[in-house]
């Protein structure tokens, strides 16, 4: 659902805990380096395609199997907007591939974290690791009339992939002692748009695949419960995520309540 967090120590603390071992230092900086060139590599085709960032996208029509819901959509937009969703419509096409190459590798973070190399707690690794592969293999690759022309799925591969830039490149940076400030600020900062966008769109991508609750067919098997269940639980989430990196990011850039002294009151 969003990205992963990894424990942050005080500094005082931090400067007395000895680093990984230096092949695995090595090791942990390839990773987090050739992450960030994959993710950026997404992010730079995703946001070509639907920002017609080179002009060669300036006409674009419906994408074939555009699902009914999209052309509704499409009617109550302003027309100027009708072009960036049809251009949405055709980013599986382009990153679709790639994206699910690049975030399968994501679940070496689990072992990463069961080998001790890194301080993420494993249960919300193996969550968050596995909730960006299911939406990956269990649901664009299992339904694709419902999600290879969903707009949303553009929505959700931008905020996925421009997270994903800062926060690999911040951990590298992080594993060679150099965090610049603006990259920090980045990291702790960008998750207040991103995490809205990239959840909302995990979600609603999710209830795209969904029966039609008044057509009552359709709700014959396991699966489609689990994911009624998780479109469910997917804002409560959001929500602890959330709330969760608005305190990181007080605890690392301030802005919290400054500790004084308490007045005593009669």
């Amino acid at each position: 659902m969003a990205q992963i967090e990894e424990y942050q120590e005080p500094k005082a603390q931090t400067k007395k805990r000895r680093g990984p071992p230096p092949l695995v230092k090595y090791y942990l900086v390839l990773y987090n380096v050739l992450s960030t060139v994959g993710w950026a590599y997404i992010l730079f085709i995703t946001a070509n395609i639907v920002f017609n960032l080179d002009g060669k996208h300036s006409t674009v029509p419906r994408a074939p199997g555009a699902a009914t819901l999209q052309r509704k959509i499409e009617n109550a937009l302003p027309e100027v907007l009708v072009p960036v969703i049809r251009r949405a419509s055709r980013a599986f096409a382009e990153v679709g591939a790639q994206t699910a190459f690049v975030q399968s590798f994501a679940a070496l973070e689990v072992l990463h974290v069961l080998l001790g190399w890194v301080r993420s707690p494993l249960g919300t690794t193996l969550i968050q690791v596995g909730s960006r592969l299911y939406l990956v293999w269990g649901i664009a690759d299992l339904f694709p009339k419902e999600t290879h022309t969903n707009p949303l799925y553009a929505s959700m591969v931008l905020s996925w992939s421009l997270t994903e830039v800062v926060r690999y490149s911040f951990y590298a940076s992080s594993l060679l002692d150099a965090e610049p400030a603006p990259l920090v600020w980045l990291r702790y900062t960008l998750f207040y748009v991103l995490y809205p966008t990239g959840a909302s769109s995990e979600a609603f991508l999710m209830y795209a695949t969904l029966p039609h609750p008044a057509l009552g067919a359709g709700w014959d098997s396991l699966h489609v419960y689990v994911r009624g269940f998780l479109f469910a639980v997917w804002w409560p989430g959001l929500y602890v995520m959330y709330t969760h990196m608005i305190k990181q990011r007080r605890k690392v850039l301030g802005g919290g309540r400054p500790a004084g002294p308490k007045v005593k009151r009669s």
